[in-house]
């Protein structure tokens, strides 16, 4: 199957909901993101249309990009963050250095085992150097044992920095790239 990657557009918020929700109604959704199907559905439309104009092609601080199929549908996504140094970050912790941080990782499941994530991780790195970016970062739940083997496989390394998740006990662990 051919798919097209790309970034996405200002004006195409609907899609970035909906791929957003399917994301959130995933099995492993709780695992993967830190956000609740119930949290993101109640969004109003103004959310999702910054959101989506934030990390659209030609922005600067952010980029989201998007596998479509041949069909025009959506089916995955990934999008890097730019963090600046002297800022905190999601979890509070102070942000030490320019970088990128991948956030929203996600492959429709019929869509998983073709490739897709490698492409969509090649497209966000390559957006990130080419911004000057020396290190990449994500975090990845300590459970998630899929997505850490494929972190890994793509260069990713542990860093040794973990963020407590509430009272559960669980853990995301940090995982970085630096810039061959």
């Amino acid at each position: 199957m051919t798919y097209v990657i790309r970034s996405v557009r200002a004006d195409e918020w609907p899609a970035v909901r909906e791929l957003r929700l399917a994301a959130l109604r995933d099995p492993i959704a709780h695992l993967a993101f830190l956000e609740t199907y119930e949290a993101a559905e109640a969004r109003p439309d103004s959310y999702w249309r910054e959101r989506t104009a934030r990390a659209a092609e030609g922005a600067d601080g952010a980029q989201q990009v998007i596998a479509e199929g041949p069909d025009g549908r959506w089916v995955a996504s990934v999008t890097v963050l730019v963090e600046e140094p002297g800022t905190t970050d999601w979890a509070g912790l102070p942000v030490e250095r320019e970088q990128g941080h991948l956030v929203g990782v996600y492959v429709r499941p019929e869509d998983r085992g073709s490739g897709l994530t490698e492409v969509l991780f090649d497209a966000a790195l390559e957006w990130s150097w080419g911004r000057g970016l020396e290190r990449v970062r994500l975090f990845v739940h300590e459970e998630n044992g899929r997505a850490q083997r494929f972190y890994r496989r793509a260069g990713f390394v542990p860093s040794g920095v973990t963020v407590p998740l509430g009272e559960s006990g669980k853990r995301e662990l940090e995982f970085v790239l630096g810039r061959d």
